[in-house]
């Protein structure tokens, strides 16, 4: 008896929905009823989704599209330009007097990084099917949080916890967003209480889940350093702009308004904190929120933050005519666990002895998760500037190694998915709504672009580390320092589809 239901939610980021005529579609097979969903979205009932899809397709409905409709990527950009210089900033990572250092330096290098908006993209789109009494609830949804799942349930259901149930099923996908996000429960079970008893499973299109998903937050990075005669690093100056997922998502962690999870990979200790001593350090944050949800994805902000540094820190070897390994290992003297993953790919990699002709490498390291993660990386880029990620060597010390198969297999898929961000990965906004709405104008890597990937487990005791995240963070700038070596061009903004990597 379980019927089935499409929903279509308000395209711009804080609409609503003003009206639909349900009556153009009530003689089309198959359909049960037409509800409003909340305030912001319409939803069709039918005995089967096809059915339920194919009326909702040519339903008239009229949007109230709110104060957002006019956002755009270059209005939002314009927040983000404003945040790199304003004064007004939280500061994450503070040793030493960084912008004295930088003044007085024999040599002064400044880079400007960006990143976009991303959509988790999962296989299989949101849904959840509900079934609703008077004194029942019971949900069966795919999801990362089954407590998180139940406290939506029982918000749309109206009744008490102890009288609602939900049914955690495999999961198509996740990355994040089936983690603090269900809105998509409160949907289905909104839609479940105009049938009471049946049961009636709500599936998401593509599109309606690339157009309101929970985004990796869009951020940009001035990055400031000064070198001494001798080409060493004095000062360090970072500067972060935009979005915070804590002030949408868990207002009540940000502390003092400050949101710790932005630095990620740049903290002065904890789980995920710099991988170098850098003599005078300054890390800051310009939050600026546009009104495009964020959410976590799958390693959050060390994603961005590790291209930011490692690039740059790649930048700063080459200015100071240094070996980039070498440029490294002398800031990360006090800090062995990260030395010991870097030189560990370093060898396995041959750096430092002659690649196979047309291959250039690059390197990268960070903590996150309390795990201690590396890369090196091959590439090759021809005369049409086409690029061929050829192999990674990826080491990690998670601290303890339960099954390292199943290490291998994660640090593997990581970097399908960090792998794909970086080549692919944008959503853009115009008129209010996200731009991208299927595979065709948000794709991921094919098979036949996958490198060949070599996991170094070399787990050093004494602590529990992530698997599935932190590595994500290494691909990226191992890369793209890689391509530099390879092509002489440093890539600043992303995804790499914009970029011309052919040599002059």
């Amino acid at each position: 008896g379980m019927l089935n239901a499409a929903i279509k939610a308000c395209p711009v980021f804080g609409g609503k929905l003003a009206s639909y005529e349900a009556s153009a579609i009530k003689n089309m097979p198959g359909i049960k009823a037409v509800v409003a969903v909340e305030d912001n979205a319409v939803a069709v009932i039918a005995d089967t989704w096809w059915q339920a899809k194919s009326a909702l397709d040519v339903l008239p409905v009229t949007w109230d599209e709110g104060p957002n409709a006019g956002l755009s990527s270059a209005s939002i950009e314009q927040m983000l330009d404003e945040g790199l210089v304003a004064k007004q900033v939280f500061t994450g990572n503070q040793a030493g007097d960084a912008k004295t250092a930088i003044d007085g330096a024999v040599k002064k290098i400044e880079a400007t990084y960006s990143y976009p908006y991303q959509n988790h993209a999962t296989m299989e789109p949101m849904n959840a099917t509900a079934r609703w009494t008077s004194d029942r609830c019971e949900v069966w949804c795919p999801t990362q949080n089954g407590e998180a799942a139940l406290e939506a349930a029982a918000e749309a259901s109206g009744l008490p916890a102890e009288q609602c149930e939900v049914y955690k099923i495999h999961l198509g996908g996740g990355f994040g967003r089936r983690g603090a996000f269900h809105d998509f429960v409160k949907q289905a079970v909104a839609i479940a209480k105009q049938l009471p008893g049946t049961p009636v499973k709500l599936l998401w299109t593509r599109e309606e889940d690339m157009q309101h998903g929970a985004y990796h937050p869009i951020t940009k990075a001035r990055l400031e350093a000064g070198l001494d005669q001798a080409g060493n690093l004095t000062g360090l100056h970072v500067r972060i702009s935009g979005q915070s997922i804590l002030a949408s998502v868990r207002p009540q962690w940000l502390k003092d308004g400050m949101d710790v999870f932005t630095f990620q990979g740049l903290l002065p200790e904890g789980d995920h904190a710099i991988s170098y001593s850098v003599p005078n350090l300054l890390v800051e944050h310009a939050m600026r929120n546009p009104p495009v949800p964020p959410g976590f994805w799958r390693g959050v902000n060390v994603n961005q933050n590790a291209i930011y540094l490692e690039c740059f820190m790649d930048e700063m070897a080459h200015a100071a005519g240094k070996d980039p390994l070498e440029f490294r290992r002398k800031l990360m003297a006090d800090q062995p666990k990260s030395l010991a993953v870097l030189n560990a790919v370093a060898e396995k990699a041959g750096w430092g002895k002659p690649a196979p002709d047309g291959v250039y490498r690059g390197l990268s390291v960070c903590k996150a998760f309390a795990s201690y993660v590396a890369a090196c990386a091959e590439v090759s880029v021809d005369s049409n500037g086409q690029l061929k990620i050829k192999r990674i060597v990826a080491a990690t010390d998670p601290g303890y190694a339960v099954n390292p198969q199943q290490i291998e297999a994660q640090v593997e898929g990581s970097f399908v998915f960090g792998l794909s961000a970086l080549l692919y990965g944008e959503c853009t906004l115009k008129d209010g709504r996200v731009e991208q709405d299927n595979f065709h104008n948000y794709p991921s890597m094919l098979i036949s672009e996958m490198p060949e990937v070599e996991v170094i487990v070399m787990p050093s005791g004494g602590f529990w580390g992530g698997i599935g995240e932190p590595t994500i963070a290494v691909a990226a700038p191992a890369v793209l320092n890689a391509i530099y070596a390879a092509t002489g061009k440093r890539i600043r903004h992303f995804p790499l589809k914009h970029s011309d990597l052919r040599t002059a």
